[in-house]
Parts: structure tokens; C-alpha cells; sequence
């Protein structure tokens, strides 16, 4: 601002009065006051003035709403300032468009008029501020109006570089605000020519169009690959003199490597082995360099250097396939973790997170571990202690899981309040996962309580308790370990839950020890009962009267305590109705009733521990947990197979913790006699049996074949439907689950399941839903799909749920067929037989002769062939009844062009259908499913 009031002295004096007069707010709104007034009075004013006056008064009213002040007027003569021809009365103009005026306002049509003046005059002064105002302002409006002139100033070949630069940033800025309003056409192609411009000002800003652009099509720019390898090859290898004017202090154009770097992390490794070759030797030049003594002391050039440097380490991360540079991208990260600079740390700590989930680099990240703890003990910022903590869970594995468990519990009990529930989520997650064996598993459990129970969530007591269960030779060691915890003075209402539980179950096991007897276990739990609330109450009046079936001989102690006012007239109505139920099964059942009633409870179906997807929630996106779900289990899993994608969430206990009145869990195959296999019953990855296709199915997949949105699947419980949307090889498929009912679905798990030759040609990745269905809810599912490859079969959608204690499964087969992948294409009549002739092969032709299943409708027929996928061509046989179409299946490795041609026999009522395509496995799978639909 003050360099634009050097050309205006008025606009000066007016800042040096307020400036004096600024010590008190009455005085300047009186000076401002005055001086709006007068700008007023001149703009109403019968004498018209001139360019440079109204420049000077336009540049008061910007200078005065930047003061915080309301501007009203002055709009229209700022927008007359843009047809002047002097360069500072039109960027005086522009700039106050750029500030003072909405997207909405009835001018935009006129500043639209003089931005393409600017636009359509070639003078690059004018052309640059044109552009700068449409990327500020960056309405809608603006981006209909100049979304498709601005690609061709971009790859015109007579645009002066600076003006390049500006038009870049500018579709940049618009492609961010309306995507769908820049058209994808032939100057894309060219645009990713500007990465070898000799102008590296023009690079810079093209490398970040091409990034935004790829993150969204990314086939379309697929040739940028190799030109930004060149180009950064280049930049990496040059001497700082080479590039003066885009060295910073001594490193060349940091910020163009950085960006070329990050477009480069838009795709896998380069094909071309020369191309691959050629940018790991940039990695590792950049590796190199990172090793050299810095040419300066000043923090501006390690700051730049570095910033290279964990761009280079995050592309050699993505990749994830060259073990020597993420070995060494490991260690030069060690070299961080100790450095002064709190950030470097930081990032460190961050980048050895992702690092460790690859199979070539977690054993060179495990040898960190001793400096991870240290920083651990010693760090003062806790963003840091944060990263260390994520770090220690990330590089875990069978052989230093129990070292960082306690490591992690020791710290927990200085840890900030902040990160507490996130760490005991990880405690309880690397326990059950590594655990050597359950006795270690329950005491790291209690001890988590015990340290920091207020952040111990349901989920994780609730999963000891499944594992108690479900393992024979852990039980009485439970019971003999809870029993001698809740002798403390003080304990946690968890751990309180937790001993109810179990003793409930398993008391009888240790019952036979004097220092542990019936009437001890019962008076120990029953001093707990007044300090606890009220649902842990109602889960001790459940294991009170377990202790009934298992000690008769305390039989009447515990009917006394049932029939004491405070139970039987109990306030809380929940406690109330157990001790009186409770009382009245304690005194009229018998012996066999009671066992049958109160009889232990049946092991847990298999299932993922519901920790885990806490966490992810708790994290978010993108995170340390999330990257193991693409990572295979590494060989030191004690169960040694792959984490599933989805996440099964345990369902939750109700206050009828012990099962009374529930129908009994569903039980899981016996669990495993060997010992070896420690947990494998609890916390085997393999989901129940896969159920066949629900009745209907095969009809719901046809009718699919030719339409993309519609029911898939309707029961008395569930709702399936599609809303799916596919583009060349690419597609994605939106799944709705509707609970036709008004009770919840538990662990509702949705599972999309290929087989061994479909998920070579097809690639599926599918987002997790929530697992609780809320009766009359609706959740959905996204799947991005790839087609890779011709295929023949269908994936199959599985899906696993729990309705008022009843396991419901069920699956249905996910219409993604391979004419999905068709891009229609037209031809003319010669062009058609012409290419007919071509494919000429027996191999390549099947025909099929059928019977008609519905009305030969035309026009019905005519919509099932479009919705098929191909174009319909018309006037191309010479029978007007006959249908004829073509058009390219697209895959990931190739083109396959199709002919089809359809012959009504309306007296037969049958039709002829005829196909030709390159490939006899495609002619035959489309024959298969067109014929379906007629």
C-alpha cells in the first residue's frame, strides 16, 4: 500500500494525519468521516474528472476500508479505472475489484467486458493484472467466464513468460474453486510440456498445476513423469552458480524440486527402467548432499535443504521399492532425532512412522528404539512426545513389544492429559497383539487400569474379559490376579468391572485357597459396591448372584444383601428390578435351574478387537494405523496373516453384562490345543464363513448390467442400494445400507471379496462403514475401482451383522461387469463395416441365438444398448430394424474396440446377436451378458 500511495501524494498526507491523529479512535473517524464526504461530493460532482483523480480518490477508499472501515460507493468509478490505458490507474482499479467487490454484485458483467479486453490485448502488463484479479476474486462466475481462454494464453507459443506464470497460478486458482468448469482438453497435453520451458519461473508455477491437475487425472499426465524426472535431474546436478537466480542461499531452486518432487508422488515408480534409473540417482544425489557440511551457517539455508530432503524421503516412502534408499532415508532421519531443532525432530519422528511400515526399512527403524524412548523421557514439547509415542507403536513388533509396552506405561504416568486415551488405546492394541502369553496380556491390562484407568475405555476392559473367556488356561490366573488387585485401598471403578466379571465367571477357580474363599471374594467385591455407580452396581448384583450357582454355601449371605431395603427399594429402577428378580431366582429355582440359568459364559465368535477402530477414529485418516491396513502383516505377527480392511467393532455389553436374560453368544469353533498358537481364537483375522448368494441375486446382477443406480438387494431386515458412476478404466460405486427396522445392526461388517484371478485384473478399495446401523439409518459405502485387465467374473459383497442377538449373513454379487468400462465411440457406415471386415477371425466373433424373455420394444431396446455402454449407431445397417453399436473397452493395460449388432426377428420372437472385439474371451463375456436383457 505505501508503495502504491508513492505515485499518489494526497493519499500520503492523509495517511500522515491519521497516523498523528491515531492516538485517539474519535479523531480518526472524524477525519475519515470528512474525507468520505469530500470523495463523495467529487464523485456526484457536475465536473467530470480525470484518470489520475479518480485514481487518487479509488485509492483513498481501498487505504480506508483496510482501516476497518465500511466502503458504499466508489465501486463503479474503480471499475472505469480498468478501461484507462495508464498502468497505475488500472492496477489501481484491479485492486481495489480485488478487495472491495463480491462475486455476487451487479458489476461483474462490466469488469468481465474489461478483463477481457486485457486479455484479448496482448500487452503483458495489462494481461498480468487481468489475471491476478480473476485469481483473487476466483468466483464462479469469473471461472465460467475465463475457464476456457486462460489454457490457451497458457500454451500459446507467443505468451511472454511472466505472463505464463500468472495464467498457471491463475487455472490453478480457478480449478480449485470450480473443477468442473476447466475443461480437460488438447492444451493439457501441452501444458506438461512447460516442464522443459527454459524460464524456471514458468516451470515452478506449471509443476503446481500439473500436481493439483494429476491428484485428479492422473492418466491424463502420466507423461510428466519422465519430464519432471529430467527436470529435476537437472536441478539436483547444477551447481549453485548454474542457477543464480533461483539459488536460495546456496541451494539450487529448492522450491521447484520440492514441487517436482510432490508431482512426482502423484504415481508408482516409473516403468521405463532408464527413466527409474535416472531418479534414483536424484535420490540419491539429494541423500548425498544432505551428508556434505552445510556451505552456510544461516538457517534460511538448512531450512531449504532440509525441505528437499524430506520431500525426497516422503517420494523414496510412496514408492516403497528400493530397499537401499529406504535404509538409507531411515538412518539419515536417526541422525535427526537427536538434532537441536525441535522441527527437525518432529518431522523426523513423522517420516520414521511411515518408514516403519515397510518391509525394507522397519528393521533399520528398529534400531532407533533406544533414542525414540530417550526422546520419550526427555522431550519438552509434547507435539514431539506425541510423534515418539506414535513412532514406538508403529515400529512394535513380537521381538520389543513387551520393552515398548513398558516403556510406554511408564511414561504414561507423566504423560499429558492430552495424549493419555490415546496411548492407553495403543497399550491395549500392541499387548493383544504380541502378547507372548496371556498371563503378561492380563497384567499389562490391570496395570493399564490400575495407572490410568479414567482413560481406559469400555472397549478395552471388555476385550479382556473376551479373551478370559475364551482361553481355558488363563482363567484362574485372571481370577487370582483381579482378586489380589482389588485388595488396594483405592481402585479404579474398571478394575472393579473387570473383577466382578471375572470372579463372577471364574471365582470358583480360586475359591479352594483360605486367602481367596467364597465369603472373602464376596465381602472384597461387596465393600467396593457403595463407591461404584450405578451401572458397575447392576454388574455386581449379576456376579452376586453367579456366586449363588457357584458357592451355595454363601447362599444366604447374599440373599440378606438382595433383600435389604437399599436393593429392594433401590431409586434407580434398574437396580431395583435385579434384586428383586434376582432374589425371587435365588428362592424358588433349583439347583439344575440355577446351573442352567447362571451356567458360564460360552467363548466369543472370532472377531478383530474393536480397539483398533477406536483408534483410527480417534486419529483420523491417514494415519500410522491406517497404513497397516495396505501393509501385509509382517512375519512377526504371532498369527502371521494380513490385517483386514474393515474393521469388525465389538459389540458393547449391555448392563446384563453376565448374560442373564441374553441369548447366548454364538459360539466360535474350539479354540486351538496348541499352545504355541498363543491368542489365535480371539485374534484370528479370518472372518465367518463366506454365506452363498441370497435368493434373487443372479436377477438383481442383470438388471444391473445395463443401469448404474437402483435396489440391489431387499429383505425384511436390510436395504441394498447403487448409485455408480465409471470413465474409461476407472469407476466408482456408492453402497447404501438401509435398516428396514427399528432395532440396531451390530457389528455390521460389509465385506467385498475377490477371487484369486478377479483381483489380478481388478482393483478394489473399499472404505470402511460404521459398524452400528441405528434402526431406520441409512450408511454408506464408497469403492474406487480400477480395471486393470479383461475379466470374466464378478466380485461378491458379503455382508455380516448382528439383529437382536441373532448373526445375520448374507451376500449378493456386486454388478461390476466389464462393459462397465466401455466408452462409446461413432462411426459412420463405412468406417463400421470396414472395421467389421477387420475382425473377420473366428476367434474374434460370437454370435448367440436366443429367445426373447420380454416385449421387443424398440426404443426399449435402443436404452438397454446405450445403457450397455455402447454408442448406438444409427443408419449404419441396411435394415432399419437391426441395432448396431460400437464402442472401446477401457483397462488399465489396453484398448479393446467392440462391434456389436443386434437382429429382431419379431415373427420368431428371437433375436441374433453378434459380437466382435480383438479378444474371443471379450466377444464372449459381453455376448454372455447383453443376452440377458432381451
Amino acid at each position: 500500500m505505501l508503495r502504491v500511495a508513492e505515485g499518489c501524494p494526497k493519499l500520503c498526507v492523509l495517511i500522515s494525519v491519521l497516523f498523528i491523529s491515531g492516538k485517539s479512535k474519535e479523531a480518526e473517524i472524524k477525519r475519515i468521516n470528512k474525507e468520505l464526504a469530500n470523495i463523495r461530493s467529487k464523485f456526484k460532482g457536475d465536473k467530470a474528472l480525470d484518470g489520475y483523480s479518480k485514481k487518487k480518490y479509488v485509492c483513498k477508499l481501498l487505504f480506508i476500508f483496510l482501516l476497518g472501515h465500511d466502503i458504499d460507493f466508489g465501486h463503479m468509478e474503480a471499475v472505469n479505472l480498468l478501461s484507462s490505458n495508464r498502468y497505475t490507474e488500472k492496477q489501481i482499479g484491479y485492486l481495489f475489484i480485488s478487495v472491495l467487490v463480491n462475486s455476487n454484485s451487479e458489476l461483474i458483467r462490466l469488469i468481465n467486458n474489461a478483463i477481457k479486453n486485457d486479455l484479448a490485448s496482448r500487452n503483458p502488463t495489462f494481461m498480468g493484472l487481468a489475471l491476478h484479479c480473476i485469481a483473487n476474486v476466483g468466483s464462479r462466475e469469473m471461472a465460467e467466464a475465463f475457464a476456457g481462454e486462460i489454457p490457451k494464453i497458457l500454451v500459446a507459443g507467443d505468451t511472454m513468460d511472466s505472463v505464463k506464470q500468472s495464467a498457471a497460478l491463475c487455472l490453478l486458482r480457478l480449478y480449485r474453486t470450480s473443477p468442473d468448469l476447466v475443461p480437460m482438453g488438447d492444451w493439457t497435453s501441452r501444458v506438461v510440456h512447460l516442464l522443459n520451458d527454459q524460464h524456471l519461473g514458468v516451470v515452478t508455477a506449471a509443476t503446481s498445476l500439473i500436481t493439483t491437475l494429476a491428484q485428479k487425472n492422473p492418466e491424463e499426465f502420466k507423461t510428466s513423469v519422465s519430464l519432471a524426472v529430467s527436470r529435476l535431474s537437472r536441478i539436483v546436478t547444477s551447481a549453485s552458480t548454474d542457477l543464480q537466480d533461483y539459488t536460495y542461499y546456496f541451494v539450487p531452486a529448492p522450491w521447484l524440486s520440492v514441487k517436482l518432487l510432490r508431482l512426482l508422488q502423484c504415481y508408482p515408480p516409473p516403468e521405463d527402467p532408464a527413466v527409474r534409473g535416472r531418479l534414483t540417482e536424484c535420490l540419491e544425489t539429494i541423500l548425498n548432499k544432505a551428508q556434505e557440511p552445510p556451505k552456510s551457517k544461516k538457517v534460511q539455508h538448512s531450512n531449504a535443504k532440509n525441505a528437499v530432503l524430506f520431500e525426497a524421503i516422503s517420494l523414496i516412502i510412496h514408492h516403497d521399492s528400493e530397499p537401499n534408499l529406504l535404509v538409507r532415508a531411515c538412518n539419515q532421519l536417526g541422525q535427526f532425532l537427536q538434532h537441536r531443532e525441535t522441527n527437525l525432530r518432529y518431522l523426523a519422528l513423522e517420516s520414521m512412522c511411515t518408514l516403519a511400515s515397510s518391509e525394507f526399512s522397519h528393521e533399520a527403524v528398529k534400531t532407533h528404539i533406544e533414542t525414540v524412548i530417550n526422546a520419550l523421557k526427555t522431550e519438552r514439547d509434547v507435539s514431539v512426545r506425541q510423534r515418539a509415542v506414535d513412532l514406538l507403536y508403529a515400529m512394535c513388533d513380537r521381538s520389543n513389544a513387551q520393552q515398548i509396552v513398558a516403556e510406554m506405561l511408564n511414561y504414561l504416568e507423566t504423560a499429558d492429559y492430552s495424549i493419555r486415551e490415546e496411548i492407553v488405546l495403543k497399550v491395549a492394541i500392541l499387548a493383544e497383539k504380541y502378547a507372548v502369553d496371556y498371563t503378561w496380556y492380563v497384567d499389562t491390562i490391570l496395570n493399564l487400569i490400575r495407572i490410568a484407568g479414567d482413560y481406559v475405555s469400555e472397549e478395552v476392559w471388555y476385550r479382556v474379559i473376551q479373551i478370559v473367556i475364551n482361553r481355558d488356561d488363563v482363567q484362574g490366573y485372571a481370577a487370582k490376579t483381579v482378586f489380589e488387585a482389588l485388595q488396594a485401598p483405592a481402585c479404579h471403578e474398571n478394575l472393579v468391572k473387570v473383577g466382578g466379571y471375572i470372579l463372577g465367571e471364574f471365582g470358583n477357580l480360586i475359591a479352594g485357597d483360605p486367602r481367596s474363599s467364597p465369603l472373602i471374594q464376596f465381602n472384597l467385591l461387596h465393600s467396593k459396591f457403595h463407591l461404584c455407580s450405578v451401572p458397575t452396581r447392576a454388574l455386581l448384583l449379576s456376579t452376586y448372584i453367579k456366586f449363588v450357582n457357584l458357592f451355595p454355601e454363601i447362599k444366604t449371605t447374599i440373599q440378606d444383601v438382595l433383600r435389604s431395603d437399599s436393593q429392594l427399594k433401590n431409586a434407580d429402577v434398574e437396580l431395583q428390578q435385579r434384586a428383586v428378580e434376582y432374589l425371587r431366582l435365588s428362592t424358588i429355582a433349583s439347583t439344575d435351574i440355577l446351573a442352567t440359568v447362571l451356567e458360564e459364559m460360552p467363548p466369543f465368535p472370532e472377531r478383530e478387537s474393536s480397539i483398533l477402530a477406536k483408534l483410527k477414529k480417534k486419529k483420523g485418516p491417514g494415519t500410522v494405523t491406517d497404513l497397516e491396513e495396505i501393509k501385509k502383516e509382517r512375519s512377526s505377527d504371532m498369527n502371521g496373516s494380513a490385517e483386514p480392511a474393515t474393521v469388525v467393532s465389538t459389540p458393547s455389553p449391555s448392563a446384563d453384562l453376565l448374560g442373564l436374560g441374553a441369548a447366548p453368544a454364538t459360539n466360535s469353533a474350539p479354540p486351538p490345543s496348541s499352545s504355541g498358537n498363543l491368542l489365535v481364537d480371539v485374534f484370528s483375522d479370518s472372518p465367518s464363513a463366506v454365506a452363498p448368494l441370497a435368493p434373487g441375486s443372479d436377477d438383481n446382477f442383470a438388471r444391473f448390467v445395463c443401469k448404474n443406480n437402483g435396489v440391489l438387494f431387499e429383505n425384511q431386515l436390510l436395504q441394498i442400494g447403487l448409485k455408480s458412476e465409471f470413465r474409461q478404466n476407472l469407476g466408482r460405486m456408492f453402497i447404501f445400507y438401509g435398516n428396514k427396522t427399528s432395532t440396531q445392526f451390530l457389528n455390521f461388517t460389509p465385506t467385498v471379496i475377490c477371487s484369486d484371478d478377479l483381483q489380478s485384473s481388478l482393483n478394489l478399495q473399499t472404505k470402511p462403514v460404521d459398524p452400528t446401523v441405528d434402526g431406520g439409518a441409512q450408511v454408506q459405502q464408497v469403492v474406487n475401482i480400477e480395471c486393470v485387465s479383461d475379466f470374466m467374473e464378478a466380485p461378491i459383497l458379503n455382508i455380516q451383522f448382528r439383529y437382536g442377538g441373532t448373526f445375520q449373513n448374507l451376500s449378493v454379487k456386486l454388478p461390476i461387469t466389464l462393459n462397465k468400462f466401455f466408452q462409446p465411440t461413432e462411426m459412420s457406415s463405412q468406417d463400421f463395416f470396414q472395421r467389421w471386415k477387420q475382425l473377420s477371425n473366428p476367434k474374434q466373433e460370437v454370435q448367440n441365438i436366443f429367445k426373447a424373455k420380454h416385449p421387443m420394444d424398440a426404443e426399449i431396446t435402443k436404452a438397454k444398448i446405450i445403457g450397455f455402454g455402447s454408442a448406438l449407431l444409427e443408419e449404419v445397417d441396411p435394415n432399419p430394424a437391426n441395432f448396431v453399436g460400437a464402442g472401446i473397452i477401457h483397462t488399465k493395460t489396453t484398448q479393446i474396440g467392440c462391434l456389436l449388432r443386434l437382429e429382431p426377428n419379431l415373427q420368431a420372437q428371437m433375436y441374433r446377436l453378434t459380437l466382435r472385439t480383438s479378444k474371443e474371451a471379450v466377444s464372449q463375456r459381453l455376448c454372455e451378458l447383453l443376452s440377458e436383457q432381451f
